[in-house]
């Protein structure tokens, strides 16, 4: 077999065989197939196009490309949760502690941010001492205990993914529904879930910015998952404003705490309880919607979830007194108000700008080696639809450095629209794709 037949079957619009896929895929991790040959073939397919056969057989030679993570020493249904990601997105902090409490092991695996804010473990590191260095069998035996653990990715899951995005995106070839599609799904195939249940976001703050396509991307995840033979469900979710109304690292966490307490931001509960709800049913702990939502709602109202994550921090070396008293938590020395500069309702925020506001405060990595400042970012005052005043506070600003608070809070002000009519409300969820059942 040689890569060069591979590369003229694709680019003259070739279905490759399974057998082709995976001697691509073993050969490029290996690195017996150079660079530019995998390149030419990641632009044949761009152009070209994969079947739902190729795009599977892609997804399971990368997630064989290393380590499988072999969960079946963990008691129970494995539910895995992976969200596309955006602004102010601290669901896992939340719906995991609330799963959790209800009886569905969570492990799971998570990474660093690179952008406007940290990934879920640079959140989780706002607990002094909270460490995601975890052994397999620390990991297991925290799941197994205590019903939740977090680890870092490691270098042995799914590399020949790792090696390829890293090619993608010096050679314009990422936005290709199939590879990102397989990129994200071989991770999670690897990570060793029974189940997994997607949040992919839509809207300004979101990779994918319209809905149809936010919805191609959620159903070919559905298929590669269940191809798989993996229970797996996809949760649209409205990201054109930002999540909740906290936006930085310890201040998610802040409104994370407060959402398992009862007291949290509307969309970010309801978000929580519709991702969770599938989970339960994934896991066989529920057998309607209603019956999941009624049990995640008791968990936080017993403060069982609360409860929860006070154990799992302490299980990782946090300080869990931080989750009863969130002033432990890390905190910025100034704070800065942005004043409305009219009358009316707030008609847009747009959202991955005020990403950008954070990433300014030095609350995301520009660079892998960016150092974060936890304590820095914005609290929302005010949503779309909200009616405000002229001098009514829009935001709040968090920082340690007043010129970069005043930059941020001019980029904020830039960002935000207000108009004399109330504006339409969009619905949070959008669409729910392959819905799962109990086991």
């Amino acid at each position: 077999m040689r890569m060069y037949d591979i590369i003229l079957k694709k680019r003259n619009g070739g279905e490759l065989s399974e057998e082709e896929i995976r001697f691509f895929v073993e050969g490029y991790t290996s690195g017996s197939i150079p660079d530019y040959q995998a390149s030419a073939l990641m632009m044949a397919v761009y152009f070209q196009k994969m079947t739902e056969r190729e795009t599977a057989a892609l997804t399971m030679a990368m997630a064989h490309s290393g380590d499988m993570l072999d969960l079946t020493a963990i008691r129970g249904v494995k539910v895995d949760k992976h969200s596309t990601g955006g602004v102010g997105d601290k669901t896992s902090l939340a719906l995991t502690p609330m799963v959790a409490a209800c009886g569905i092991p969570v492990a799971k695996m998570s990474g660093r941010g690179l952008g406007h804010t940290g990934g879920t473990i640079d959140k989780l590191e706002s607990f002094p001492g909270f460490t995601t260095a975890l052994s397999r069998e620390q990991f297991i035996g925290n799941v197994n205990r205590i019903g939740i653990a977090i680890m870092g990715q490691t270098a042995d899951l799914a590399p020949a993914d790792k090696k390829l995005y890293a090619l993608r995106d010096v050679t314009a070839t990422v936005d290709n529904l199939s590879l990102i599609a397989s990129s994200i799904m071989s991770k999670k195939l690897a990570a060793g879930a029974d189940a997994i249940v997607l949040d992919v976001k839509t809207g300004s703050g979101a990779f994918m910015k319209e809905e149809q396509d936010a919805r191609a991307l959620a159903e070919e995840m559905v298929k590669i998952g269940t191809r798989a033979g993996r229970k797996t469900v996809a949760v649209i979710s409205d990201m054109d404003q930002p999540l909740g109304y906290a936006v930085g690292n310890a201040l998610e966490v802040k409104e994370a705490i407060e959402t398992l307490r009862g007291r949290g931001p509307a969309d970010f509960t309801e978000l929580c309880l519709a991702l969770g709800s599938r989970m339960l049913l994934a896991g066989g702990k529920a057998e309607t919607e209603k019956q999941a939502r009624e049990a995640l709602e008791k968990a936080v109202a017993d403060g069982s979830a609360l409860e929860k994550m006070a154990e799992f921090v302490e299980a990782q070396g946090g300080d869990s007194r931080a989750v009863y008293d969130p002033s432990l938590l890390p905190k910025a020395d100034l704070t800065l108000q942005v004043a409305s500069p009219a009358e009316g309702y707030v008609s847009r925020i747009v959202c991955d700008e005020v990403g950008m506001c954070s990433l300014l405060l030095g609350g995301g990595r520009e660079t892998k080696e960016s150092k974060i400042d936890l304590s820095v970012g914005l609290v929302l005052c005010k949503k779309v639809g909200d009616p405000v005043k002229r001098g009514e506070a829009l935001a709040v600003i968090h920082a340690n450095d007043p010129g970069r608070a005043e930059q941020a809070a001019e980029r904020f002000l830039a960002a935000c629209r207000i108009s004399e009519k109330e504006p339409a409300k969009r619905p949070l969820i959008r669409a729910v794709i392959g819905e799962a059942h109990p086991a």
